[in-house]
């Protein structure tokens, strides 16, 4: 690896990020996981998806690279950071570039639809999900999902992130496309903003309705004009399962460890109030979410 800066160990699967020394360049190692990621992330760019540049892939010393071309020198998740560090709020533009890149994904996903398949059980992790919580395994859960469903076949089907947010997104396009899978149109880029919700509200920054308000305006403008509707309609369809996804695998293994279990049962009760708002207006407000903070304080 001369040559190379080392950045960090990858998240969520094995192998390493290290950086060009002209920082151009960005390279990662795996196994099997970044060779189809790779794959797929070629042919997203053939799409004219917003993706990073494959300059080069193989194999060396037993394991998979591929090296890209960098899109940006921080994420947006970076960038709201700094923000609330300066001000205490994520300014305007963050939620501008934020639109503008989720637009131009739209755009490309739109032209290259795929034909309709399954995809909930992949998206919500939902097996994952009803084996760690037996009890929301329930014909009323199983309803909603099954309502939400045949709203968004409305949709067409695309090739999408699965894990979009903005830690995976730069200025010039979004990283991270090892989770991708079939879904609606929408589905990836709507609830972004949302995420911050799902995730306690802690991460050191937050968004106003406001801001979420001219973010899903500036997608609207964007699905209108690509398939005559607005897709915002389907925002409580999406976030739906958006409780599944962040309430996937946190059940913890060790029942002494009382921070996980807090965590989880935060996520399980952000899971039943989603459901509640889902079943009243078919829309989830997650700015009437409790924070982690909040949640704890109350459950100590």
């Amino acid at each position: 690896m001369s040559g190379w800066e080392f950045v960090k160990d990858r998240t969520a699967a094995e192998g390493t990020v290290w950086r060009s020394a002209d920082q151009l360049l960005y390279k990662r190692t795996g196994g099997e996981d970044l060779r189809a990621e790779t794959e797929f992330q070629q042919l997203a760019a053939d799409l004219g998806y917003p993706v990073p540049e494959v300059v080069d892939s193989g194999s060396e010393g037993g394991r998979y690279f591929v090296v890209e071309r960098a899109i940006g020198d921080y994420s947006l998740h970076e960038e709201a950071l700094a923000d609330a560090g300066r001000d205490g709020q994520v300014s305007y533009q963050v939620i501008s570039t934020a639109a503008s890149v989720a637009s131009r994904l739209l755009q490309a996903q739109a032209r290259h639809p795929i034909p309709p398949m399954p995809w909930f059980e992949r998206a919500a992790f939902a097996a994952e999900v009803f084996e760690e919580n037996p009890d929301f395994d329930t014909p009323r859960v199983h309803e909603a999902v099954a309502h939400a469903l045949d709203r968004l076949a409305r949709l067409p089907m695309v090739r999408g992130h699965l894990d979009y947010g903005l830690p995976n997104v730069l200025q010039a396009g979004v990283i991270d496309w090892q989770h991708h899978g079939p879904v609606p149109l929408g589905y990836d880029v709507y609830p972004a903003l949302d995420i911050v919700a799902f995730k306690g509200g802690g991460k050191g920054y937050g968004i106003t309705p406001e801001q979420r308000a001219v973010y899903t305006a500036a997608l609207d403008e964007t699905t209108a004009s690509l398939t005559g509707q607005r897709v915002s309609e389907h925002l409580g369809d999406f976030l739906l399962v958006k409780c599944f996804f962040f309430l996937a695998r946190m059940r913890p293994a060790d029942p002494t460890r009382h921070d996980k279990h807090i965590k989880w049962q935060y996520r399980r009760t952000l899971f039943t109030t989603g459901l509640d708002q889902y079943e009243s207006a078919a829309s989830i407000d997650t700015g009437a979410f409790p924070t982690l903070k909040r949640f704890t304080s109350e459950h100590q």
